[in-house]
């Protein structure tokens, strides 16, 4: 059954503690800023108090049971089914584990609504573990699949840093409207409820480490598609994810027939990132994940974006590219002197936080270092993301993020080989995104005709490596996202480059088998985390996108 291993669905909900984030807030709210003050430097930062902090630090729920709480808001889907393979015991005050449950009492049976409960239905819902080969190597997977319909289309989604498929609780429903798809969730290797092996990297120089955190995650990602016999998917990927998505298609080319990147991290080129000196947080816009007010994501217009270019005219590929665009990508390539690089230098960044960030001390690490004072740190995060949500989602998504966060590092430690401080790429994609869509591949072998006497041993002719013909790929930004928005326009501008020298000198019928379009989206009132800050506008887009991929393969 769905909840076998710890009783009941009803025994995995009562896990949920009760909303303390809005209550905390409220009294913020109250005692205003001078009450701030007095608290300490820190006391109007950390919403959570001591006391709910300790609490929730005592009596923390598991993994399993905080994901379970989530997905019980996803509408027409009062009993989420929830496996417990893995994730099912709360962490200890020493380090956790993720261990994996091989016997069949940790399963989760598949949980289908039919069309008086579903007015969308019947909908086919399901928690599973994905084993993959070596040890301790599984794909924490939620997917939901239209009964009755043949699926003639997959969806795959990939979450961000540290965080896990249950944020995307508000587009699981609405994305699997779409006729003749099936969606999928994934936690990336070592991060959510996939499992954690040990994270280790083998290589001696710069760019082998690089190349080997990533293999880390992608090929993680390419098993599971060979263990699920899926030849071509729409690849959605948020933040981290959207960086290990290219990543993905340019080591497995062919695969693919969409890529929709939501502010993915690592686009632009930063010469402090890729050499020695690193950028100071003044001069970096991380910061903002964990500073800026969710009222100024959700509530607030982006002044610096015109109006032209937020979602309403940019939502299919026939869309010529505005005025407001051109000037953009004009502006830009002065300011860059046609090169990806900022024209002014940065300081340094304080050797304690280079040596925290270069020694692999995530901030994970300071959560489960921290103790009882975990939550209460979490909760400056959380409170801030999530404040423009129901009190009960909120507090169900913090709890969330707190059960992940306090698991045992794993994928974690992939980050200081991949991004330097101020999240600028170590290999930036800038350099590379021009790829995506035109890699050498090898097809899969064509049968053969035999002759009479060879009818019994059927042959097949390898056919050699042929180009790709490109892939359609969208950029999403929220307007007031703290990812910098010109590096999606660089980026599409590379690719546009890339579509007119690939079609140099090609007849009229080859250039109308490609499909290498792209092309950049800004969701209004929406910031880093465009998927749930402007949940509906994005699911609006994603629709769109998803029937663009069914016309475009004919169906």
């Amino acid at each position: 059954m769905a909840a076998t291993a710890s009783g009941s669905q009803d025994d995995l909900r009562a896990g949920q503690q009760k909303p303390l984030l809005a209550s905390q807030r409220a009294k913020q709210e109250q005692t205003g800023p001078a009450e701030a003050n007095r608290t300490g430097k820190f006391g109007g930062y950390f919403t959570l108090g001591y006391k709910e902090g300790f609490q929730q630090w005592w009596t923390s729920i598991s993994p399993a049971v905080a994901e379970h709480n989530v997905m019980s808001f996803v509408p027409y889907l009062r009993k989420p089914p929830t496996h417990t393979e893995t994730g099912s015991a709360p962490a200890s005050t020493n380090h956790s584990t993720m261990s994996i449950h091989d016997d069949s009492a940790h399963k989760a049976a598949p949980i289908t609504t039919n069309s008086i409960t579903d007015p969308y239905g019947p909908r086919t819902w399901h928690s599973n573990l994905v084993k993959l080969s070596g040890k301790d190597r599984a794909l924490n997977e939620f997917s939901v699949e239209r009964v009755g319909e043949k699926v003639d289309d997959n969806l795959v989604i990939l979450h961000g840093y540290g965080a896990g498929l249950g944020f995307f609780y508000k587009n699981f429903e609405p994305l699997s409207r779409a006729q003749g798809w099936k969606l999928y969730a994934l936690d990336l290797l070592g991060m959510g409820r996939s499992s954690r092996p040990s994270f280790r990297i083998h290589a001696k120089e710069p760019q082998g480490k690089i190349t080997e955190a990533e293999n880390w995650f992608i090929d993680a990602l390419e098993e599971w598609r060979l263990v699920k016999k899926i030849d071509r998917f729409t690849l959605l990927a948020h933040s981290l994810g959207g960086y290990m998505a290219v990543a993905y298609a340019l080591k497995y080319p062919g695969h693919l027939n969409k890529l929709i990147l939501a502010s993915p991290v690592g686009i632009p080129e930063d010469p402090y990132a890729v050499n020695a000196a690193m950028p100071e947080p003044g001069d970096s816009t991380l910061a903002n994940e964990f500073s800026q007010p969710e009222s100024d994501v959700t509530k607030t217009s982006n002044p610096n974006i015109p109006e032209s270019e937020k979602v309403g005219d940019q939502n299919n590929f026939w869309n010529a590219r505005t005025q407001a665009e051109k000037e953009r990508d004009e502006a830009l390539a002065k300011k860059r002197g046609d090169k990806n690089t900022p024209t002014a230098p940065r300081k340094p960044l304080p050797k304690w936080l280079t040596y925290l960030w270069d020694a692999n001390i995530s901030p994970f690490s300071l959560v489960r270092m921290s103790g009882p004072l975990g939550p209460r740190f979490v909760s400056g995060w959380t409170s801030r993301r999530f404040s423009h949500l129901p009190p009960e989602e909120a507090q169900a998504l913090h709890n969330y993020a707190y059960s992940l966060f306090r698991q045992r590092g794993s994928g974690e430690y992939a980050l200081a080989y991949i991004l330097a401080p101020g999240a600028f790429a170590r290999s930036p994609l800038i350099r590379r995104i021009q790829g995506v869509g035109r890699q050498m591949m090898t097809p899969p072998p064509v049968p053969s005709d035999s002759s009479p006497s060879q009818a019994s041993q059927p042959t097949a002719i390898s056919p050699t490596k042929v180009r790709e013909n490109g892939i359609p790929v969208v950029l999403m930004y929220g307007e007031n996202d703290w990812m910098d928005v010109n590096g999606g326009y660089a980026a599409r501008k590379k690719m546009q480059e890339e579509k007119e020298r690939a079609l140099k000198g090609k007849s009229e019928e080859e250039r109308k088998k490609d499909n290498g379009d792209s092309k950049v989206v800004i969701v209004k009132k929406a910031g880093h985390h465009v998927y749930l800050d402007g949940f509906e506008e994005f699911n609006q887009v994603m629709l769109g996108e998803m029937e663009d991929v069914r016309r475009r393969e004919g169906r």
